[in-house]
């Protein structure tokens, strides 16, 4: 599923031809902040003008809005493909997702989308196993999505769990012939694999891979706060603050890191803890902070431990932006830009520091409406071998080992 080691962002618009922003001037926080005051009538209270106006405040404020959907005539926006004898098309930028699931997930978080449950039933992602045919089909889809122009998205359950495993899919990704155009590579991480004895060695493997850069999760920035959210299974050394900084500095070094941090109830969620973070993310080498929103989930999902968590905890990054927006630090921040993806939007500011600083929120609806379009939004490859336009590993199936 996508947003549990840190989901989608959106990226910035060197994307080329494959998203389309509008231009206007960089607007610093002063101004944005300004704009929404003066949004704000009298009899609103400022608990109400965070959802009824911060969001169109910023749309109207933002100097670029890059559009991630494809009108439905952009020839430039669709590429063509055929898989199995059956025609598709593919909305342009478009990422394949090699699902981790070798072992159980290092972390156990609360609101973690590996642990929703569809209500159609059905084996879930998460438990399902790579066999030893795993890479023989990995290589098969590769070459079935010859020429398409994509990105790689490296998550699933944690991709550094299994070093021998995550060495040995870059190695396919990186040097089977005649395979997809790849523009990025992106990996979704806890850092786990990262920070034990053999991390040296993955952190070298994803430098000869090119990657382009690392997405880190990192709930809170004490100890106790991101240990009552990520719940690490004992003995993993990253679950220790200062192994994390201590890993975070070390890959920033080779890598651009970009911290992740899902706002909620009980971690960061108030401006106050935002300020906190962005130190915390400097003191790592990070390069961008995303404060994502638990997802909004439709009612395709089965009622359970991980539903409960993310409706009682989640927070709208509209709040937060809105209370952001009160602090004495705000004007020294500028608005960059936003978002508009298939099923998520984001806006993206920079601090006084440089620091890069995106809020994200997702749809979990707008997601399942686009997969059942027949249009191409999404490609994942599962440990069962199967390739589908989802994270449903029963549904959308567009090639499976033996039927093509």
């Amino acid at each position: 599923m996508p947003w549990s080691r840190c989901g989608r962002t959106g990226r910035c618009c060197g994307n080329g031809r494959w998203s389309r922003c509008v231009h206007m001037q960089t607007l610093p926080g002063c101004e944005v902040g300004a704009q929404a005051s003066a949004a704000l009538t009298p009899e609103q209270p400022s608990t109400q003008v965070t959802a009824a106006s911060v969001l169109a405040t910023l749309r109207a404020a933002a100097p670029a809005i890059e559009q991630r959907v494809p009108a439905a005539h952009d020839v430039d926006r669709w590429h063509a493909l055929e898989i199995g004898g059956r025609r598709y098309r593919a909305a342009l930028p478009i990422t394949l997702t090699p699902y981790a699931s070798v072992r159980p997930c290092s972390a156990r978080c609360g609101f973690c989308s590996e642990n929703l449950r569809s209500q159609s039933g059905g084996v879930a992602a998460a438990q399902l196993r790579p066999g030893p045919a795993y890479f023989d089909h990995l290589q098969q889809v590769l070459q079935l999505l010859a020429g398409v122009p994509l990105s790689y998205s490296l998550s699933g359950l944690e991709m550094t769990d299994d070093a021998a495993w995550l060495q040995t899919l870059l190695q396919t990704l990186a040097h089977t012939r005649n395979g997809p155009q790849v523009a990025q590579r992106v990996l979704y991480s806890n850092g786990a694999g990262l920070a034990r004895s053999h991390g040296q060695a993955l952190i070298d493997a994803l430098v000869d891979f090119d990657l382009s850069w690392i997405e880190l999760s990192r709930h809170h920035p004490l100890q106790a706060g991101n240990d009552a959210i990520m719940r690490f299974r004992p003995d993993e050394p990253i679950a220790q603050v200062d192994a994390f900084v201590h890993t975070a500095n070390r890959l920033a070094l080779r890598v651009p890191v970009r911290l992740v941090c899902i706002v909620q109830q009980g971690g960061v969620d108030t401006a106050q803890e935002i300020a906190r973070y962005l130190e915390f993310a400097r003191r790592c080498g990070a390069s961008q902070v995303i404060f994502r929103e638990l997802s909004r989930l439709d009612a395709g999902y089965r009622t359970n431990g991980t539903v409960r968590y993310i409706e009682q905890r989640r927070i709208g990054v509209e709040t937060l932006l809105a209370e952001c927006m009160q602090q004495p630090w705000w004007p020294g921040w500028t608005l960059d830009g936003m978002t508009q993806g298939y099923y998520f939007w984001n806006v993206r500011l920079r601090d006084a520091h440089g620091m890069h600083v995106v809020f994200e929120s997702a749809d979990y609806a707008a997601m399942h409406a686009r997969h059942a379009s027949g249009d191409l939004y999404k490609l994942v490859f599962f440990a069962n071998g199967r390739l589908c336009a989802g994270w449903d590993p029963d549904a959308d199936i567009l090639w499976e080992p033996g039927h093509g």
